[in-house]
């Protein structure tokens, strides 16, 4: 299994961080758009590594266009000597409107096209294709030599790979059909990803004639660990909470009844709207924590990932809280990349 680790969006730290992962062996480092562009730092962090795998995880997809992705994926790609992967992401109707003032229609029909859309504008930079792309929601038909980037940049290695984030059935079988991999949202528990994620991404699969041979999903990154009491149960109140954050969405509400937890969407929406977020982690019960979170010491993450995951999942992304334990960590790395 693959062990990617974070970076932050801070541009001050992104390299150095991204240096550190790769010297401590993980697989990749990913970025995050929250309080900062998530582009930015791959770009630092492909400068200070070598064979280090970058990625956004993820990316708002919606915030942007094709072209404006196509042009940051070439960039990147180029420079990282065929190290990136674009990873994206819908978000949610009222970040995308009112946050990114940005329209807002039928996010999976509009995912699948802004893909197709964007390999596109590849294809026609990297192999001369004429660019007429015509759907439903974008359309690109012009392109000169001018604003065409040099082909000999892919020299080698080619597009990088895309792959989408989700939750809901139609966008991970959006996701199957266009892209090169998957990301499990955090909010995500193994009954259901055996029992939805990955027939949906099967689905996908086959309407365009693929296998999951070669298709990569990254697995959720809930763990709740620590080197003593303290630290376990503060680590496990801060899960609560974020398990509480997203479960008050309704639109993650069928991951809770695959559980028959639906009732406990509609409690958590309700206290959210009262910035009552402390009261919100308190509903988070220990049958829900161990649900979506791997519980355990450092030494029984592997074993507990591997029993859950381990035949389903090629990549987890991983937060490490014993960086400064450098032989301990070692080895919890090492059994994780055994996985």
């Amino acid at each position: 299994m693959k062990v990617d680790g974070n970076i932050s969006g801070n541009l001050r730290d992104a390299g150095e961080q991204a240096r550190k992962l790769e010297a401590s062996g993980y697989s990749g480092a990913w970025s995050a758009e929250t309080n900062h562009d998530p582009f930015f730092p791959l770009l630092l962090a492909a400068e200070h590594t070598e064979h280090l795998e970058i990625g956004t995880s993820i990316a708002i997809a919606f915030a942007r266009n094709p072209m404006t992705l196509a042009n940051v994926g070439w960039d990147l790609q180029s420079y990282s000597k065929g190290r990136f992967i674009l990873g994206l992401g819908s978000q949610i109707k009222p970040h995308i409107t009112k946050r990114y003032s940005m329209e807002w229609s039928h996010p999976a029909p509009r995912m699948r096209e802004l893909v197709l859309a964007m390999r596109a504008v590849w294809d026609t930079w990297q192999n001369g294709a004429e660019l007429a792309f015509r759907g439903e929601f974008y359309t690109h038909t012009l392109m000169t030599p001018f604003f065409t980037p040099d082909a000999r940049d892919w020299d080698g290695f080619g597009p990088p790979k895309v792959v989408l984030a989700g939750v809901g059935e139609i966008m991970t079988e959006v996701a199957g059909e266009v892209a090169d991999g998957f990301i499990c949202h955090a909010f995500t528990t193994e009954k259901y990803m055996r029992e939805v994620t990955l027939p949906a991404l099967a689905r996908g699969r086959s309407k365009v004639g693929k296998t999951m041979e070669g298709f990569e999903i990254t697995g959720p990154g809930f763990v709740v660990t620590g080197g003593n009491d303290e630290e376990m149960e503060k680590a496990a109140i801060g899960t609560r909470q974020q398990i509480a954050f997203y479960g008050s969405t309704p639109a993650y509400r069928g991951v809770l009844e695959a559980h028959g937890w639906g009732d406990l969407q509609t409690d958590l929406n309700t206290l959210s709207k009262r910035g009552e977020w402390v009261e919100m982690g308190n509903l988070i019960t220990d049958d829900i924590l161990h649900a979506f979170a791997v519980v355990g010491t450092p030494e029984q993450l592997a074993p507990e990932l591997k029993a859950r995951y381990g035949d389903i999942i090629q990549r987890i992304s991983f937060y490490a809280p014993y960086d400064h334990d450098r032989d301990r960590w070692a080895q919890v790395l090492a059994a994780l990349k055994a996985v």
